[in-house]
């Protein structure tokens, strides 16, 4: 291989490694997008997903997986539901390590 052959791939290796640590969109990549909904009736709950925030998205979600395959919900994090669900979350949390 010749010098510039190799000064060229030199050139795009150094040029990849710095595009790596740059985000690629600058508002990141939440999951969820709007403001989501208020409220979602207990029943029909199967999971419940309390993202925080991140180097991908700088806001909290909560995100409600449905029963019976019909899908999943954002929930919006000001809402009197979610707070409750994260305030459990992290209560669940603080549990489970204490007892190791």
């Amino acid at each position: 291989m010749s010098v510039k052959g190799m000064v060229i791939v030199l050139a795009v290796i150094f040029c990849a490694t710095i595009a790596q640590g740059f985000p690629m969109f600058k508002g990141g990549r939440c999951l969820c997008i709007g403001p989501g909904v208020k409220a979602v009736k207990v029943a029909n709950i199967e999971k419940v997903s309390v993202i925080y925030p991140s180097n991908n998205c700088d806001k909290i979600e909560v995100i409600i997986i449905l029963k019976t395959h019909k899908g999943q919900r954002c929930l919006n994090p000001r809402s009197k539901q979610a707070n409750i669900i994260i305030k459990k979350a992290e209560r669940m949390n603080f549990l489970k390590y204490k007892n190791i």
